[in-house]
């Protein structure tokens, strides 16, 4: 069953989103004070019985110095410097288990899946504290700081997205400039923010992206994760302007027309937890080279990993390109 618009009017569809006139500004002070802080970059060896793969518990300086984990995976046998992957996960997930996510890596890539702050309580556990506190928000993390934008969990989020991004650059084993960010559902819209945020990365995976086109999502489904929004307005009912100037600082369609990368999208026409219409909105303004591959008979898993086998061949001659040399 399609739940929102059909092929036609999807390619059809424009956002009527604007951006707030000092969006450039908001995040520009955000990352400059972030970077302030020294990536304070620490890796530690797992013992795996991994024989292809090697696998370090990473911490680095995320918003405001606070540390930040994530799993760091490398191919045993390399040579030079290898092109990198940021990961992000899903919503109220984590970076899960040493062994999880192997693929990257066996790839050849230099592998980094981050953690997002204070979630981590779902399937895959994390291991990311934020030690910043909020109001009183509804159940789930949708909520924490919305009625302001320099309070929001997402700007935390995004912010250690970026200093993902500048932590494995700093890696000597990594060619920096050969990085890609990806990510599923929460994971496709923080990497959407990243590449919106660094204008130097060189592809995009954004699947089923969440945060994107958000007054549209909030207004066709009810489903969680956005229903957060819509529970913490129903009690708060003189809260809406706030919460949404807020939001304005953080939906995608704002990054994506401030993103340059080689971007593959990818939705299910059966998404009713982020609408294709949304992650439509973002790829119609998206600045750099773009495709979206869209799926009729699936929900908000859309192409699975018929998609990471699309992405991976059309990942490789851009990171990887034969007349690159290797140092």
């Amino acid at each position: 069953m399609i739940t929102d618009l059909d092929r036609p009017r999807l390619l059809a569809y424009r956002s009527d989103y604007t951006a707030p006139a000092d969006f450039d500004a908001f995040w520009h002070n955000t990352l400059r004070e972030a970077r302030t802080h020294d990536l304070a970059v620490r890796l530690d060896p797992v013992a795996t019985h991994l024989r292809a793969v090697e696998v370090f518990d990473l911490t680095f300086a995320g918003f405001g110095g606070h540390p930040i984990r994530g799993w760091l995976r490398l191919p045993r046998q390399r040579t030079g410097r290898l092109p990198a992957i940021v990961q992000f996960h899903g919503y109220g997930s984590g970076r899960g288990h040493p062994l999880d996510d192997l693929v990257w890596s066996a790839a050849g890539y230099a592998h980094l899946i981050m953690d997002a702050r204070g979630q981590g309580g779902d399937h895959a556990g994390g291991a990311t504290a934020d030690p910043v506190g909020s109001a009183p928000s509804y159940p789930g993390f949708l909520t924490r700081g919305i009625e302001d934008p320099h309070d929001y969990l997402y700007r935390r989020i995004f912010t250690d997205a970026v200093r993902a991004v500048d932590t494995v650059r700093s890696l000597d084993f990594v060619d920096p400039r050969r990085v890609a960010v990806v990510g599923n559902s929460q994971g496709g819209g923080i990497a959407l923010a990243a590449a919106g945020l660094v204008p130097d990365l060189t592809a995009l995976f954004a699947q089923a992206p969440f945060l994107t086109d958000i007054q549209r999502a909030l207004r066709i489904t009810g489903t969680a994760p956005y229903r957060e929004i819509t529970g913490y307005l129903a009690a708060r009912r003189h809260s809406a302007d706030r919460v949404f100037r807020t939001l304005g600082y953080f939906d995608g369609i704002a990054f994506a027309a401030r993103a340059n990368a080689a971007a593959w999208f990818s939705t299910g026409l059966c998404d009713d937890i982020c609408p294709p219409s949304t992650a439509f909105g973002a790829y119609h303004v998206y600045r750099g080279p773009k495709q979206i591959q869209v799926w009729d008979h699936n929900g908000h898993e859309a192409g699975g990993p018929e998609d990471l086998a699309i992405v991976l061949a059309g990942f490789d001659p851009l990171l990887r390109p034969s007349t690159m040399e290797e140092q």
